[in-house]
């Protein structure tokens, strides 16, 4: 039995329906309100139904929709490879080197020296000078 929550999403949902068909029915949709209603309609029909939808996805019942989804990432992708040409002195000769890609970023090498600075940067305590020093 479905639950009463999705039947009067579903019930909702087709009322406005049935009043487009009215509005089509009477000759009214040429109109600027019959134009307003149906759009009005509609977004409250699409409100409802998408209710339906969430509903029946949470129970499970559109599990036939996602099948390709999980069986896509139940299997693992391929490392990407890098192929890079080095180039020697001698022109002739063109070696072709294959590379795993990085799978770490720079930041994390630069966090296991946390104490390093940087060759030209200023040191952090400024010495005195010799005039400060006597007084």
């Amino acid at each position: 039995m479905l639950p009463m929550m999705l039947v009067i999403s579903i019930v909702m949902g087709v009322v406005p329906l049935l009043g487009i068909a009215w509005t089509i029915a009477t000759g009214t949709v040429t109109t600027v309100d019959g134009l307003f209603m149906s759009l009005i309609l509609l977004t409250l029909s699409a409100v409802f139904f998408l209710n339906a939808f969430w509903e029946l996805r949470d129970r499970g019942a559109l599990a036939f929709l996602y099948k390709k989804k999980v069986a896509a990432a139940a299997t693992p992708a391929p490392t990407p490879k890098v192929t890079t040409n080095v180039t020697t002195k001698d022109t002739t000769k063109d070696t072709t080197k294959e590379t795993p890609k990085a799978a770490a970023p720079a930041a994390a090498a630069n966090a296991a020296r946390p104490n390093t600075a940087p060759p030209n940067a200023a040191p952090a305590i400024k010495e005195p000078k010799p005039e400060e020093a006597e007084s």
